[in-house]
């Protein structure tokens, strides 16, 4: 084997793939994501497939591993050319070594570099649960949106058609109920998934530096301004995602409109339009309606930011969901803490059950958090949950679960669905007979028929 003096040579290298004694793929990791997408593969494709289907004509003879495993015999700075299955060509520099056991090849593992010619330099310009993902700044994807819940199964499966499109979507749902999710696994979906997805929670910033930050600014625009880019250039290629839209002033909101309707923005103080390659999605965790009425949102920015409509439940509306978001947290957790919960007490599942979750799943997943850093052991009890949750229950439970016990809130809700109800059957399911009855817009009687699952 050649002397290992040369192993600092692989400090050069950028991606590593590990394999089994049969050539399957066991572990990888790459620096740049372009090399998944001239395979025209994802990245949780790769794993347990043999590294021949990758190439085109790929014999023993010409794969590097495939001649480690057989020969038991490092090869070193190997150059090749490949043709990908697609007909895409890839220039690699690699490094091979067998894995050794007892004296057995259990493996190999590779160490390599890839390099673009001139005629493939395009794909540079063009994936979560996976940590690949990551590279594009997402942790999400769609798998992460866990269910069993028929209205939100149905959102899970609106998302693969809508992330086949550049439009305008709406995310409307109560804090907590996984706008960011589902966002980033619309983004991770799309063609897009191997440029930036960018987010802003527009509440998050004071209105003094909001539009600085979404629109960009040119030194000496303002004292104390730099050449700032724009966030829209950030995402160049990939995904703007803005959270709590409603919180951008409205003197914004004219501006964002422009941009939207002419896919171009210029900086503040700046001479020259930018041209915009982005898909924008919105979120909002109140009523459109309300917002509108409140002249909180302009209604021609709704219709241009609404363009695909998404509405998710609340956890309380899908508590068949709390066994398996139990069962998930359980093992995010045991897998990202120093302990190992075996076992949770039927009682702390009835509890879960009859608690109404205000914060929606992110409340349920720091409740759960909470148990692990309180537990004395493998096993999750009522006392280790937060007392606010066995609070509320305990008065829940004295009052019998009294309907007179709703809240304002609730209760208008109640009413405001069941005269929709009793609306919609008198004037025989017609949107538009219904809607004049009421006194409110179609659209806005669209909105509570989706809301309250009426049709």
């Amino acid at each position: 084997m050649k002397d290992l003096t040369n192993i600092n040579n692989l400090v050069d290298f950028k991606n590593v793939l590990i394999t089994d004694n049969k050539g399957n793929v066991i572990f990888y990791d790459v620096a740049d994501l372009n090399v998944l997408s001239k395979l025209r593969l994802r990245p949780e494709e790769i794993i347990g497939k043999n590294i021949t289907i990758f190439y085109r004509d790929f014999t023993k003879e010409k794969s590097t591993i495939l001649q480690v495993l057989a020969t038991g015999e490092a090869l070193w700075n190997i150059k090749q050319e490949l043709i990908t299955a697609n007909g895409n060509k890839i220039m690699s520099i690699s490094s091979t070594f067998p894995i050794i056991k007892d004296n057995l090849i259990i493996g190999a593992i590779e160490f390599s570099k890839h390099r673009y010619t001139k005629d493939d330099i395009h794909f540079l310009n063009k994936v979560s649960k996976h940590k690949i993902y990551r590279k594009n700044n997402t942790i999400y994807t769609i798998d992460d949106l866990v269910t069993i819940n028929p209205q939100l199964l149905k959102v899970k499966e609106s998302l693969y058609k809508i992330s086949r499109t550049s439009s305008t979507a709406m995310l409307i749902g109560a804090t907590g109920t996984g706008k960011e999710i589902v966002a980033q696994s619309i983004h991770n979906l799309s063609d897009r998934y191997t440029s930036p997805f960018i987010s802003l929670n527009c509440s998050a910033i004071p209105e003094g530096l909001i539009e600085s930050i979404l629109f960009g600014t040119v030194k000496g625009s303002y004292t104390g301004a730099e050449n700032t880019p724009v966030l829209f250039e950030q995402a160049e290629g990939g995904t703007l995602f803005l959270d709590e839209i409603n919180s951008l002033p409205i003197h914004l909101q004219v501006k964002l409109l422009q941009v939207i309707e002419d896919r171009q923005v210029r900086r503040i103080g700046g001479e020259k339009n930018i041209l915009l390659n982005v898909r924008l999605l919105s979120a909002t965790n109140e009523d459109p309606e309300v917002l509108i009425n409140e002249n909180r949102l302009r209604i021609d920015l709704f219709y241009r930011l609404c363009v695909v409509q998404v509405d998710l439940p609340k956890l309380k509306e899908r508590r068949e969901d709390i066994d398996l978001l139990l069962r998930h947290y359980i093992e995010f957790y045991n897998e990202n803490m120093n302990i190992q919960i075996k076992h949770v007490d039927a009682n702390v599942v009835d509890l879960l059950k009859q608690y109404d979750w205000p914060g929606n799943v992110r409340e349920f997943r720091n409740a759960i958090e909470t148990a692990y850093n309180k537990a004395s052991d493998s096993r999750i009890t009522v006392d280790d949950m937060p007392q606010r949750i066995k609070d509320s229950v305990k008065k829940r439970t004295q009052n019998n679960h009294s309907p007179t016990e709703l809240n304002l809130k609730d209760k208008l809700e109640s009413y405001e669905k069941q005269l929709i109800k009793e609306s919609l059957l008198s004037n025989r399911m017609s949107m538009t007979n219904t809607a004049k009855s009421l006194g409110i817009s179609k659209q806005s009687l669209h909105y509570k028929v989706k809301k309250y699952h009426l049709k």
